[in-house]
């Protein structure tokens, strides 16, 4: 969800500006999912590197995260939307944590669309911990270094239970991936929207993003023969 900072830059207002636009965008995306009958969005709202920017941008955003979950968790709800967070949450101020904690457990029965959110999450970061849990199973001889597999080690990632990303779509103008879902990103299809900030995303940009998808040949490293007939 990329671009907020300089759409807000480009109305003559500070940064936080953009995030707070930034929001309906996420309203409209998840609505959009909904009527789709999409069954998995994960939204990349903060990055492990995004603490390196300055504190009054940080704080902001922190403090735009507990309330817009306090407000729309019970729209969620409603709509059978289950919340659910990937990253170092430990990491995340404790009011924020709270209100993450609150709304995944108010959802947790639902059973429409998973809404993920990656906060304080990076690639590099998933993987790690994913390696540390393993190593320390290997440790213990609960699992022996030949069990390792990738279907094991998905197992230990954050998303362990999400299926691996079909579509990554980038808004902003940047064409790079950003430390963003690595293993499960690995034959994903890749979208990036040049003329489009995030706070200025609504549902036709979606459903362009995903009427474009529909029209790429995903082969996973077999031939187009192959995947044609195994489809017809």
């Amino acid at each position: 969800m990329d671009g907020n900072g300089r759409w807000a830059k480009k109305q003559g207002a500070m940064r936080i500006f953009g995030h707070h636009h930034g929001i309906k965008a996420v309203r409209e995306t998840v609505e959009a999912c909904g009527e789709l009958g999409i069954k998995y969005l994960t939204l990349y709202t903060f990055s492990t590197e995004n603490w390196n920017r300055p504190k009054l941008e940080v704080d902001g955003i922190m403090q735009l995260l507990v309330s817009t979950i306090a407000k729309e968790v019970p729209e969620l709800n409603k709509s059978n939307v289950k919340l659910k967070t990937i990253g170092d949450i430990q990491s995340l101020p404790s009011k924020a944590r709270k209100e993450l904690e609150s709304g995944i457990e108010l959802t947790a029965n639902n059973t429409g669309l998973t809404l993920t959110l990656a906060l304080s999450y990076s690639g590099k970061w998933d993987i790690i911990q994913a390696t540390k849990a393993i190593a320390e199973k290997v440790k213990k001889s609960e699992i022996s270094v030949e069990d390792i597999n990738e279907e094991l080690f998905s197992r230990y990632l954050a998303t362990e239970k999400t299926p691996d990303v079909d579509l990554m779509i980038r808004t902003g103008g940047d064409h790079r991936i950003s430390n963003y879902l690595l293993w499960q990103s690995a034959y994903s299809e890749l979208l990036f929207i040049d003329d489009i900030f995030w706070p200025e995303f609504r549902k036709p940009h979606l459903f362009d993003a995903i009427y474009t998808y529909q029209l790429r040949e995903r082969r996973f490293g077999k031939t187009g023969e192959q995947v044609k007939k195994e489809t017809n």
